[in-house]
């Protein structure tokens, strides 16, 4: 049996008495795009962040490709692989789109001499659609492009997992036709995907496994069928007694896809 790319046991952060996270276990097997959903303050970001080392898990342990890298840092992690997208884009506003990029490479130690990681910027400007802003500032995009200048920055660390939070917050349904069309093409690359997101389509047009989290729990793991379908996990968004008379806030397992 192959091992997994990525596992966490038992894994729980507190912010003073806060459990923003409280004993999560799962793993991801390489290829997969797994979703993450679950209510606001869910710990959906949080998660994340302690897989990258933004945070210190508080207990349990988080395992890449076999090794622990529960303590690890935010720029060890991305030299490691682990690439993420941030909610909130924040570009360097004065640098141009291809700086940025190749910032990022630079950053995830995918090159180490300045012309290399421009080199893997224009790559991944071209991947990514943005060729035409090369050279303009960071600052010039669109809300639609700065997502789209993110994933450039990520890709160019040449990850092995991407984790996107919430990459299609503020699209609109064009634009988010493109950025799953994208997001698939990146797949196809081989690079294993955990995807937090709020946007069903996303979700049923993407993932083949969700994980569900509330106040800091994991209450759910299973396909988009399966958690369309589960109790704890409808009653987590709408409330035990709306779930009892209002329909599940998910649409069927092939809504919505195209």
């Amino acid at each position: 049996m192959t091992a997994p790319i990525l596992q966490l046991q038992a894994v729980s952060k507190e912010f003073g008495g806060i459990h923003a996270l409280n004993t999560v276990s799962f793993a991801l097997k390489e290829g997969q795009i797994v979703a993450v959903i679950g209510p606001n303050g869910a710990g959906k970001t949080t998660l994340i962040n302690v897989i990258t080392g933004v945070h210190r898990v508080s207990s349990g342990q988080v395992t890449f490709r076999g090794e622990d890298v529960t303590g690890q840092r935010p720029f060890q992690a991305a030299r490691r692989g682990l690439a993420r997208t941030f909610q909130i884009v924040q570009p360097f506003p004065r640098m141009s789109v291809l700086e940025n990029v190749a910032a990022g490479a630079l950053f995830g130690g995918a090159h180490a001499r300045m012309s290399e990681a421009m080199e893997a910027a224009r790559e991944q400007l071209a991947f990514t659609g943005l060729t035409a802003f090369t050279d303009r500032p960071a600052s010039a995009l669109t809300l639609a492009g700065r997502k789209r200048l993110e994933l450039a920055k990520s890709l160019a660390m040449r990850p092995q997992l991407l984790m996107l939070d919430e990459v299609n917050s503020g699209l609109n349904s064009s634009e988010i036709d493109g950025a799953l069309a994208l997001i698939r093409s990146i797949a196809g690359r081989g690079i294993t995907i955990l995807i937090i997101e709020h946007v069903m389509k996303v979700i049923f047009s993407l993932a083949e496994r969700v994980l569900v989290l509330h106040h800091g729990e994991l209450i759910a793991d299973g396909s988009p069928g399966e958690i369309a379908k589960d109790q704890r996990v409808i009653e987590a968004y709408l409330g035990e007694k709306f779930a009892r008379r209002s329909p599940p806030p998910f649409p069927p397992p092939h809504a919505g896809q195209g």
